[in-house]
């Protein structure tokens, strides 16, 4: 599956436009909003849902509260029951995310069962400075037990696989016995892992996960067409081939974490998605990014809601300044498609410098060559009949 995989990355709480951190009010069935934006993603050229949490929570969705209920802001079951047929009955597998690291301090496991949760002296200890979140203890057995049973409960719903919040901070060898243990029943399963810096490969290999996020490749991308720095992106191209003979790394240009690639570099934002659709990988497409939305990332309270903005009632709702980005990135999503070899591919660096960077993506007898000006930005694209040429204007 992941050979084939480009997810459409929906944060759904704000998606859907449900309270974040104000009362939640009643139950409201706010999943089925998404049914109007499924043909959507199906004609940007995904046949993947990556989705945000689901699960019931008291705020933002990683702090859970119930990893075995959908969070009543955003409906029910049946509701959830119903955007998993719906999505496959377009040839879109669903992906969930799970938080296995932490749990919000109201979960019921704090006060029942606090042999399950860490410790500092009589208080729970809270993750990373996020008082409201505390860590579970990955070192006993029932949390193994608790993780690997959600996994498998909602892969009995019908979901493909699972996106692993945090997963740089637990154990490898936790995922690869919850993974083992899954897989069992699930030999498909797919377990993307949230892994910001360190050793890729060594986490791929010792946790056993089909993959995991290449935040290196998206700073260089940005970063690199911010600066005009054509370095640093060869060098994290080189990178990049090393991981991709190993695993098929999930790529993308932004995600509800970090601050809108149109607001880093708003000059290059119809070139940076036939970079993501040229470089090996597995690449999500984060809501909204096809459109070209903005929004920044900060550290405050409400930090996180310019990046994940609510979505119009229909796409025929979606203001028409977007239409040129959406061009774009369809026509780079068609081009991938008409290329599915660049999934495991190779990348080649030819040429660099602070202006321009020449790469070659291969894979035997196939091949594409990518030349990128970081100045104007643009960039062409020449091979196997191919010949294009994309210069963005600021």
């Amino acid at each position: 599956m992941l050979e084939h995989a480009i997810w459409w990355h929906i944060y759904p709480l704000g998606a859907t436009g449900a309270p974040i951190r104000t009362e939640h009010g009643a139950p409201e069935s706010r999943l089925r909003k998404l049914d109007a934006w499924l043909d959507y993603a199906v004609e940007l050229g995904c046949n993947g849902l990556l989705l945000g949490p689901v699960f019931a929570s008291a705020s933002h969705g990683y702090d859970t509260l119930d990893h075995y209920r959908i969070d009543s802001r955003l409906g029910t079951d049946s509701d959830f029951d119903h955007l998993v047929a719906q999505a496959g009955a377009r040839g879109l597998h669903v992906v969930l995310d799970g938080v296995f690291n932490h749990v919000a301090r109201g979960h019921h496991l704090v006060t029942e069962r606090p042999e399950l949760v860490k410790w500092d002296g009589d208080r729970p200890r809270g993750w990373e400075g996020h008082d409201a979140l505390v860590e579970l203890d990955h070192a006993n057995p029932d949390v193994l037990d608790l993780v690997v049973d959600v996994m498998r409960h909602w892969l009995r719903r019908g979901i493909a696989g699972w996106r692993l919040d945090v997963a740089y901070a637990v154990p490898t060898s936790f995922w690869r016995e919850a993974a083992d243990r899954v897989r069992a029943e699930f030999p498909e399963a797919l377990f993307l892992g949230e892994v910001i810096h360190g050793d890729y490969l060594g986490f791929v290999t010792d946790s056993t996960l089909t993959t995991v996020t290449q935040y290196e490749l998206w700073k260089a991308i940005w970063s690199s067409l911010t600066d005009v720095n054509g370095w640093e992106l060869a060098h994290a191209i080189e990178r990049h081939t090393v991981f991709a003979e190993r695993f098929i790394p999930n790529t993308f240009l932004g995600n509800h974490d970090v601050t809108r690639i149109a607001t880093r570099v708003p000059k290059a934002t119809t070139v940076v998605p036939y970079l993501l659709m040229t470089l090996p990988g597995a690449p999500s497409i984060y809501y909204g990014d096809e459109q070209g939305f903005t929004g920044t990332k900060t550290e405050t309270w409400h930090g996180d809601d310019e990046v994940r903005p609510p979505l119009p009632a229909t796409p025929s709702d979606l203001s028409p300044l977007g239409a040129h980005v959406l061009h774009h990135y369809r026509s780079a999503v068609a081009l991938r498609r008409r290329h599915p070899w660049l999934a495991t591919a190779t990348a080649e660096v030819l040429h660099k410098s602070n202006e321009h960077l020449t790469f070659r993506v291969h894979d035997g007898g196939r091949a594409l060559t990518v030349d990128l000006d970081l100045a104007t930005p643009g960039v062409r694209i020449t091979g196997e009949g191919e010949h294009l040429h994309i210069v963005a204007h600021a």
